[in-house]
């Protein structure tokens, strides 16, 4: 059973319908991808889940029950617009935000150090949140969010401000937090971490989600049936019979090709008509990147909003 459904919710603002008949499903230990254009619906439904505000119709489950109001304390969001308090010390500041999640002052303090040894903070503890860059600031709120250890966290834009180094920083944090049994919900426009991290997606688009399932299945279903191999030392294109070859180029000691794959084709039957002679290095199936299939996706025709 799912952690987390969304079933059929619809929800409009005075003649405009941000979300229509959305339903998705995010799994325990799982990172789910909640894509989609600016102003697709994305926010609305971040919204509900958080009980923010409520759908006009369907319903929001959390372990197979309607979501209320204390099951907020097993959720973290962490909002694309940030919020800290630019004159109040950061160390402070962390603690209190821990205690209004239900943390003892002791245990709020000793868990934020923790996080603050961990993420590499600590000498900022008695500074002021508006003297930390934007990144440091983020790192904040990143812990704000996770520290009482919620079964649910939702990141919009987790990775705004940071720079690569930090960025990659977080991406460990998460794949540690999923490790541990954490459902995730990631919505990013940066579709190369969505390629990282992960396991399944929902593209939402004119309100309706238009594209979902596992990552790696979408990736292979929208594939061009290509390959790309890299061998070592010369090749003679004249010996590669019934291989249509897309792309070829040389390198020094070597070189890279990119095959049409016939219907029917595998890897092992393009190895087994190579010539013997070639010095094989690698071969791969090419499948599209998650860039490419959401623009294509949110191009088709098919799905322009009239």
């Amino acid at each position: 059973m799912a952690y987390l459904e969304v079933d059929n919710v619809t929800k409009r603002y005075s003649g405009h319908t941000a979300l229509s008949g959305v339903s998705l499903q995010a799994h325990q230990g799982r990172i789910f991808g909640l894509l989609g254009p600016n102003g697709a619906g994305k926010s609305s439904l971040i919204r509900i889940i958080n009980r923010i505000t409520a759908p006009d119709s369907g319903e929001v489950r959390l372990e197979g029950h309607p979501i209320t109001e204390q099951d907020l304390s097993n959720i973290g969001y962490l909002p694309e617009e940030r919020g800290l308090y630019p004159k109040m010390m950061v160390g402070e500041q962390a603690v209190y935000l821990a205690r209004l999640k239900g943390l003892s002052k002791a245990e709020a303090e000793c868990r934020v150090r923790q996080w603050f040894e961990r993420l590499e903070i600590m000498p900022w503890w008695k500074k002021r949140v508006e003297e930390l860059s934007k990144g440091m600031q983020q790192k904040v709120q990143f812990i704000t969010t996770v520290l009482h250890e919620p079964k649910l966290l939702i990141f919009d834009e987790p990775f705004s401000g940071f720079d690569p180094v930090n960025a990659e920083l977080l991406k460990r944090e998460i794949l540690e937090l999923k490790a541990q049994g954490t459902t995730l919900i990631l919505s990013t426009h940066n579709m190369q971490s969505v390629e990282e991290l992960c396991d399944d997606i929902a593209l939402i688009h004119h309100s309706q989600v238009v594209l979902s399932g596992q990552t790696e299945a979408i990736r292979r279903a929208h594939g061009a049936h290509t390959a790309r191999l890299t061998y070592d030392g010369a090749l003679d294109l004249s010996l590669l019979h019934g291989l249509e070859i897309l792309e070829h180029t040389e390198r020094e000691h070597g070189g890279t090709l990119r095959l049409q794959l016939a219907p029917g084709d595998t890897l092992y039957s393009v190895v087994h008509q190579l010539p013997s002679s070639l010095q094989l290095q690698s071969i791969e199936q090419e499948y599209p990147s998650m860039h490419d299939i959401f623009l294509q996706t949110v191009q088709d025709p098919s799905l322009r909003h009239e």
